[in-house]
């Protein structure tokens, strides 16, 4: 691989300063892929624009991001043309009095769809725009509240997808024994201090315990005022609301909840392979449905390309975030990263070096799970060498993988949320940073006290 040196930054370097200045994410992460192509290949940048996007487009796992988003968005679409989405936000709003109230559900739903971040984005997101409307909150902070407990969730409960994912690698690269990787997995949960610490903040913001500052702050002010769709965002509002309920039709919350349930145990009884589970549960509905005559077979395929459509913009981001992840990776980002950093570190060093630049690493290229595989090897031999606390180390690295899924512009939690919630990412990510960087602040000083006692 040829060195390119403090070029290796560059690509990302222009993805985040154009993201900041323009406030969009797509023209932003084009912008930086060129760059990058440019670096890598400057005699045939065309040529090799056609080997990685067609090596992006083969992958298998933007083949299950691009699948699972848009069956997700085809589910929430049958939920809104059946009236279970109203009828769900009717009972809510009937039982809960105050803003706060309002908040703390979707916090508490969020918790309880733990099994994976993407089923928690889309469909807590969905569920709660028209109770928070009525309570006069942000898109914003209801996008924060729900990203807050999607991929921090996800990562602390062993039993979801994130933990099948990380414990088959912990595998591969002989942390753990063969069929070890789980338990592996959880003696390194008390140490992943961001997902905790970015979990708890939230119930202290919205009761008022800690203060609403920053972009957050200007965005609860506009929204007092009505508005709570932030300008800008009206093509997001206007995709979510493409699919309209079906007229002379009475939904129930029941309806909503129960294909919730089912596809989180659907999940969970596919051993955690959550695109199998949702599609037992999409044929399971589509029949429930057919079976109750709610909807008819046309009906339901128009509903189900419709609500596959919503989802095409995230998608599109998710795409191009994937392409720039190839480009760092054959620029060498991760490695040119973690290389630099090896000669300056100690034992007690270790776990706070490895989350602030695994974090720097997953926020600027966008990739939570594609850098940890990368760096794994690399971290595991850092922590062999200087008799670094293992379990330790895995957890400052599984929280700054966390961080980047949570805070960064254009990775996939983030797009998805922001979608959900009917805001921009740049919108959702520039308000919900101060928070995630104050919990991460806290996190490094967590590593390092705790090393050094």
């Amino acid at each position: 691989m040829a060195d390119y040196g403090l070029l290796t930054l560059l690509p990302t370097a222009v993805v985040v300063a154009l993201a900041l200045w323009s406030r969009r994410v797509l023209e932003s992460l084009l912008a930086g892929s060129v760059v990058g192509l440019f670096l890598v290949a400057p005699e045939a940048p065309l040529q090799l624009l056609a080997e990685k996007s067609l090596a992006v487009m083969m992958d298998e796992t933007v083949a299950w991001v691009i699948l699972v988003c848009g069956l997700m968005g085809s589910m929430i679409g049958l939920l809104i043309r059946t009236g279970a989405v109203h009828a769900f936000a009717d009972a809510v709003i009937g039982r809960i009095k105050s803003r706060t109230g309002a908040l703390l559900t979707a916090w508490m739903l969020g918790i309880f769809l733990f099994v994976d971040d993407y089923l928690n984005s889309i469909a807590v997101g969905a569920a709660m725009r028209r109770v928070t409307d009525s309570f006069k909150i942000s898109r914003e902070m209801l996008a924060y509240v729900v990203d807050s407990t999607a991929a921090p969730i996800s990562v602390i409960i062993p039993i979801s997808t994130w933990a099948v994912f990380f414990g088959s690698l912990l595998i591969d690269n002989g942390i753990a024994p063969e069929g070890e990787g789980v338990r592996t997995y959880i003696s390194a949960i008390p140490y992943m201090f961001y997902p905790w610490l970015a979990v708890v903040i939230v119930p202290l913001v919205v009761t008022g315990i800690l203060p609403i500052f920053g972009p957050l702050r200007r965005a609860e002010a506009r929204a007092a005022g009505g508005q709570t769709v932030p300008p800008g965002a009206e093509h997001v509002e206007q995709a979510n609301r493409s699919i309209e309920e079906k007229r002379n039709i009475k939904g129930s919350a029941v309806q909503f909840v129960a294909p919730i349930v089912m596809l989180a145990l659907s999940t969970w009884y596919f051993d955690l392979d959550f695109l199998k589970g949702i599609y037992l549960t999409l044929a399971l509905y589509v029949l429930l449905i057919l079976g109750q005559r709610t909807l008819t077979m046309p009906d339901i395929v128009d509903t189900m390309i419709d609500g596959f459509k919503t989802m095409i913009e995230p998608l599109a981001v998710l795409v191009l975030a994937y392409l720039l992840k190839e480009i760092n990776d054959e620029l060498g980002l991760s490695v040119y990263t973690i290389s630099a950093l090896a000669p300056y570190v100690t034992a007690e060093l270790l776990p706070v070096s490895i989350f602030i630049v695994m974090a720097g690493l997953s926020f600027a290229t966008g990739s939570s799970w594609g850098v940890f595989v990368i760096v794994l090897p690399i971290v595991t031999s850092l922590a062999n060498s200087l008799g670094a606390d293992m379990s330790l180390v895995i957890g400052a690295t599984l929280s700054a993988s966390t961080f980047g899924s949570h805070a960064c512009f254009y990775t996939d939690a983030t797009v998805l949320t922001a979608q959900a919630t009917s805001c921009t990412p740049y919108q959702h990510a520039v308000t919900q940073i101060p928070y995630a960087l104050l919990a991460a602040g806290l996190a490094a000083l967590l590593y390092l006290v705790t090393a050094i006692i």
